[in-house]
């Protein structure tokens, strides 16, 4: 099989996605898919973050949920679980609706970071601002739940949302820090590595 360099990725991530997704095709690890799964949640975060910077509200919330449902499409490609258009919607509006309002205010912020671009002038700054990262991060969570979820044998049809609310906790904290680690620099990230911490 020739092999070319995209625009988009290497040749060996595509022909891992496609190795993933065809009957017959060449097996791949455990640890392939899960590198492969990462990358896909990764590139859809930032597509989810650019979708919040839609300037119509409500429009930039249905844009991220759609970024969110072809991810999950993608997932369940790369882990060979059956995907449902209709079970993939309510599973992430679930997800959406009952689990990241308990662990954070996600939901809400998302949809107030939407409306606030209607007022003129300042509204869509602040909106600009805030739906993006609440966008990247409500889909890098769900990402990693269904990553989590698949690589664990698990189907759409036998996903439940509570089931992961510890599991979404975590990964909120992760997602900040990267954030904050991502605004700081390589230089603030390595200045503190294998220095003591002070208790002063």
């Amino acid at each position: 099989m020739a092999q070319e360099a995209t625009a988009s990725g290497t040749a060996e991530t595509k022909e891992l996605a496609e190795g993933a997704a065809a009957p017959g095709a060449i097996e791949t690890t455990d640890e392939d898919r899960d590198q492969l799964a990462a990358q896909v949640v990764d590139r859809f975060t930032l597509w989810s973050g650019a979708a919040g910077l839609i300037p119509l509200p409500l429009v930039d919330v249905a844009a991220v949920g759609g970024v969110q449902l072809v991810m999950l499409r993608r997932l369940s490609e790369i882990y060979g679980v059956p995907f449902s258009e209709n079970r993939g919607k309510s599973i992430i509006a679930s997800l959406a609706g009952s689990v990241l309002p308990a662990s954070t205010a996600t939901t809400g912020a998302m949809t107030v970071g939407s409306l606030i671009k209607g007022l003129p002038g300042i509204g869509w700054t602040v909106g600009a601002l805030t739906m993006p990262v609440f966008s990247a991060g409500a889909t890098w969570v769900i990402g990693k739940v269904f990553i989590q979820h698949f690589a664990s044998g698990g189907t759409l049809l036998d996903f439940n949302p509570p089931d992961y609310r510890e599991f979404i906790k975590a990964h909120k904290e992760k997602f900040k820090a990267r954030s904050t680690a991502g605004r700081t620099g390589p230089a603030a990230q390595n200045s503190g590595k294998g220095a003591p911490a002070t208790g002063n």
